[in-house]
């Protein structure tokens, strides 16, 4: 006899997903700085999509791995979850995302401030912009190989996972490419780094809510859309 999936078992996967993708990629920053450049970043990049990859393989057909609000609330505007399961997602999100922050600074000091965000390049402003395109594309990305019936689901995670490396790799100098609050609010939280954070709230929401808007106007009358194909179902 099968035994059901235990009714937290979402939400304990999206805070275990976004533990791992902050301790991986803030982590491998701060692991960078303390050690003065030991990883790169090339390295970082490398992390920040590698990470991803797995966290989907992993996590997926649990709860979707979201590991990122914006994508929540993206999802949530479309109508593929529930008012309660996507504020439980962030609220677990959030909660991954300050221990993972807690344990790189235990593990490597205060060195990079857990991987901090913070605008780089020319300001709040070019951050704005890089964190709204960026994010606008990886939700595209998500929702053309992850719930879209004509795409290529089962290499959901490698194309996700390859957009995050490039957008950490190629845009992570100009304002950290967060995309993703979560990411952006652990560091925060145990740096106490807060420089210019709501770039890192409006960005990727506005960037993710913008490519839900577009890929419905490309998304073929009959294509349902109507569960999420790495695991999560609508509600």
């Amino acid at each position: 006899m099968l035994r059901p999936q235990p009714v937290f078992a979402p939400y304990l996967a999206e805070a275990l997903g976004t533990f791992a993708l902050v301790f991986a990629g803030p982590g491998s920053a701060a692991v960078d700085a303390a050690s003065g450049g030991g990883v790169t970043g090339v390295g970082i990049g490398m992390s920040f999509g590698l990470i991803v990859m797995a966290m989907i393989f992993a996590l997926g057909h649990i709860s979707g791995c979201h590991i990122n609000p914006a994508v929540t609330i993206a999802f949530r505007a479309l109508g593929r979850i529930g008012n309660l399961k996507a504020a439980g997602y962030i609220a677990a999100q959030l909660a991954g995302a300050v221990l993972a922050s807690l344990t790189i600074i235990a593990i490597v000091g205060d060195a990079g401030d857990a991987g901090a965000t913070a605008p780089r390049i020319h300001g709040a402003t070019s951050a704005l912009w890089s964190e709204i395109i960026l994010t606008f594309f990886l939700m595209f990305v998500i929702l053309a190989v992850a719930t879209d019936s004509r795409a290529q689901g089962g290499l959901a995670a490698i194309a996700i996972g390859g957009y995050v490396g490039f957008a950490a790799t190629g845009w992570g100098p100009v304002a950290n490419a967060s995309m993703n609050p979560a990411r952006s609010f652990g560091p925060a939280v145990a740096a106490n780094a807060w420089e210019a954070h709501w770039v890192y709230w409006v960005g990727p929401i506005a960037g993710a809510l913008l490519a839900a808007a577009v890929y419905e106007l490309l998304r073929e009358p009959h294509s349902p859309g109507a569960e999420i194909r790495t695991g999560e179902r609508s509600e």
